[in-house]
């Protein structure tokens, strides 16, 4: 069975949300969506206070060459442009819209017939994917229209998508390849027509055998698209990890996917590709799972983003009186809500409630040299001694030691019996190290 050959992690899956079925979530009275909701710089407003408009209609345009536009998840009145504070706290700028109705624009195309002729050229796919303000649904959220805009002197072999969802309790792209299946699969033929490749290969860990068995019997009729069977093993999903596992390519340190002729993209990714493309519809909104051992019920949301995470928390019943931590995303990635007012964006993949055995740390204990957390780190890494590099400030060392090839996954800690939390100085010697570089 496929993986990747160094490292890896096998965490208990936790798949409890899997047999939710994706509901719609209802509208709130208000929405707040940030102009920063992808990487690289935060998009303009094109709106101002007292403004009408429709779900779908554009607020904020991304001028940058590295930013994405930003559409209006539902329709009503321009309140305010203002700074509010994410989940992390920090303040960024946010629209706040008052929510009347939901009245969309009349370009979009809100049937569920399903649309499979592809009447763009690839320029205009490219062009389509940018205006719809389309990002990577996998975690970084880099604009998707960018990745497509290949340099001259680089050529794409293969289009992989990422269906492993890797991460313990997330279930959202499970339950993608099970309730929209065609859909994701006419957005992957997009992506291949805009990236001029023959095969595209959709990586599935084996622990989701239903939805393994049901886009094999699709594939059937879709030409160039291969299921590719992976073994249960985190991080999977990582773009690196994933090419290695299916194509055998090995992405250089310091070198991007397309370096080795390919393109990696999430599942969601390509089902808001099918939606912009053939239904020009703006990426307004995500499917998220709510999770959590301690909740009564289990769900996966088609969100509108702007809606906080507060409101999401309520339609299950409110915070569990065992819970010490919520998180947005998986445990090994995701990222600890300080601020549960805050809305959710494009990338948010879930809301994770965690109880005291679940998500407090244990006490940190001296290194006991054992080397796990060499043996665990898929990038091949030597985690102990990046910690006291960074610890000790030693930046110029940690970029000979290639720092920068961590991809955050959390292995080493999750692995390391003396609980040191590896991955926090790792991540703050990461930050020094880029802005020595950005000063030189």
């Amino acid at each position: 069975m496929k993986t990747f050959s160094i490292g890896g992690v096998h965490p208990k899956e936790n798949k409890i949300s899997e047999n939710a079925a994706i509901e719609d979530f209802p509208l709130p009275k208000e929405v707040i969506v940030f102009t920063l909701q992808h990487l690289g710089v935060p998009a303009v407003p094109v709106v101002e206070k007292g403004q009408k408009v429709k779900t779908g209609e554009l607020l904020a345009k991304g001028e940058a060459f590295l930013s994405a536009n930003i559409h209006s998840p539902v329709s009503g009145t321009i309140q305010k442009i203002d700074f509010v504070a994410g989940i992390n706290g920090y303040k960024q700028q946010a629209i706040f819209i008052e929510v009347e109705g939901d009245e969309w624009l009349e370009t979009i195309d809100r049937s569920p017939k399903l649309e499979k002729e592809i009447k763009l050229s690839k320029e205009e796919i490219i062009e389509k994917i940018k205006e719809m303000g389309i990002v990577g649904l996998g975690g970084a959220c880099f604009p998707t229209h960018i990745k497509y805009m290949i340099p001259s002197d680089k050529k794409a072999d293969y289009l992989i998508i990422n269906g492993a969802e890797c991460e313990p309790y997330l279930t959202s792209d499970y339950r993608v390849m099970l309730e929209k299946a065609e859909e994701t699969f006419v957005g992957i033929q997009i992506l291949k027509k805009a990236l001029g490749v023959e095969m595209a290969y959709v990586g599935i860990e084996n622990n989701k055998r239903d939805a393994i068995e049901k886009l094999s019997e699709l594939a059937k009729s879709y030409p160039g698209i291969e299921i590719q069977t992976l073994k249960t093993k985190y991080p999977q999903g990582a773009e690196k990890q994933l090419i290695k596992a299916i194509t055998k390519r090995v992405v250089p340190s310091g070198k991007l996917p397309i370096d080795v002729g390919c393109v990696v993209n999430n599942l969601g990714t390509a089902l808001a590709v099918y939606e912009a493309v053939q239904k020009n519809k703006p990426l307004i909104d995500n499917i998220l799972t709510i999770t959590g051992s301690s909740l009564p019920v289990q769900k996966n949301y088609k969100v509108r983003i702007g809606i906080p995470f507060s409101a999401l928390l309520e339609s299950v019943g409110g915070m569990p009186a065992d819970t010490v931590k919520a998180i947005s995303g998986g445990p090994m990635m995701g990222k600890t809500i300080q601020n549960l007012d805050a809305p959710i964006v494009k990338g948010t993949s879930s809301l994770l409630l965690l109880t005291e055995k679940e998500g407090l740390r244990k006490p940190e204990k001296d290194c006991i040299r054992c080397a796990t957390c060499v043996q665990v780190c898929p990038m091949g890494l030597e985690p102990y001694y990046l910690n006291t590099l960074s610890l000790y400030k030693k930046t110029e060392e940690t970029g000979k030691e290639k720092i920068l090839d961590c991809i955050e996954c959390g292995c080493c800690l999750f692995s390391c019996p003396a609980n040191i939390p590896l991955l926090d100085s790792i991540r703050l010697g990461k930050s020094a190290l880029r802005q020595q570089m950005q000063k030189k």
